[in-house]
């Protein structure tokens, strides 16, 4: 099923015959600056935002999260677009059976797969952490959050294009959509569950598995199975899903992203409970931990260093640190004797 994109939306069992009719394209001008673009550009920045703040939590820095960013947004939207494109190649296709490269290309009309920007985004990171000399883990830990907050915002673009909605339904917040302009639909509003669900890992994240995080790589594990948890029996409430070329499994098409979800749910809990269970950590093994100390080390090494270039620094700290030495005191207040 494929909505109108001019016909308004309206949750009638919650908020009775009122209505919202969104306009898709924010400023007309040229092509147009799409509703689309500016919620993905405003969730792009607040998930920036988010990691920047974070950074020093774990072991990083404000410009360590930018240069990352520089290379990861452009690959992360090229990589969703690439998703969506392979599995639905077909829609790409001139009637001679050619592919029409302008329509390829057209991320203004929708059609960016969350998953293939999580699969670009991961591969920066290995080739990024590689060449900064970085860990991998410690970044992904705080990258994830600014996906999370990303994607809780990124979803309400699915909203205004009146896209990625579930099948019908008669539950008291379903959403209405019109597919003619007689004729309407209610539907699950996945893009709603989504966001919401995202949130609420987000919460999860910043309030309870960062604050007691045993090694680098527990957030990281925590959102391959909170977001492959709720994606997939997300997944299995839409109508366009992306299916695995023509493969089937018990007689039904095979969702991708259910597929992905399973895997990512598996990979997140053995993660979990090797690293929990089988190879332990300390709070020493934690990067920002471990930058904490040398730091310490440095700074005691610099001290070190002062001291045996000038020794009477030792009594002038000494004298700060505990006070006027007995006969100083005396000389100051004058001998009682």
């Amino acid at each position: 099923m494929t909505a109108l994109k001019d016909m308004p939306i309206s949750f009638p069992g919650l908020f009775g015959s009122w209505e919202f009719n969104p306009d898709p394209v924010a400023i007309h001008v040229g092509h147009g600056i799409y509703w689309y673009g500016i919620i993905l550009a405003a969730a792009m920045l607040a998930g920036l935002f988010l990691c920047m703040k974070q950074a020093k939590r774990y072991g990083l820095t404000e410009d360590n999260v930018l240069d990352f960013v520089l290379w990861a947004v452009p690959c992360c939207i090229v990589g969703a677009r690439l998703y969506y494109v392979i599995f639905y190649l077909d829609l790409y296709r001139n009637a001679d059976g050619s592919l029409n490269w302008g329509q390829m290309i057209a991320v203004w009309d929708g059609g960016l797969a969350i998953y293939g920007a999580v699969i670009a985004g991961a591969l920066v990171a290995l080739v990024f952490t590689r060449i900064k000399k970085l860990p991998l883990a410690a970044l992904t830990d705080l990258a994830v959050m600014g996906l999370l907050l990303g994607q809780c915002i990124g979803r309400w673009a699915n909203f205004i294009n009146r896209e990625a909605f579930g099948g019908l339904t008669d539950l008291p917040w379903r959403m209405r959509l019109w597919v003619s302009s007689t004729q309407f639909i209610e539907v699950h509003p996945t893009f709603l569950y989504e966001s919401l669900w995202n949130l609420a890992g987000l919460l999860l994240l910043l309030f309870v598995v960062a604050k007691g995080r045993r090694f680098d790589g527990e957030n990281t594990c925590f959102y391959f199975l909170w977001y492959g948890l709720g994606r997939f029996w997300i997944e299995g409430l839409r109508t366009d899903s992306l299916y695995l070329f023509d493969w089937t499994l018990f007689g039904e098409p095979i969702r991708v992203s259910q597929a992905l979800s399973l895997v990512m749910i598996v990979g997140g809990a053995l993660g979990l409970f090797y690293q929990i269970k089988v190879k332990k950590h300390t709070a020493a093994d934690l990067l920002v931990n471990r930058v904490a100390a040398a730091k310490a080390a440095a700074l005691a090494a610099e001290e070190e260093a002062a001291f045996q270039s000038d020794p009477t620094l030792d009594e002038s700290l000494l004298t700060a640190e505990e006070g006027p030495l007995p006969e100083a005191e005396e000389a100051q207040h004058g001998n009682p004797d």
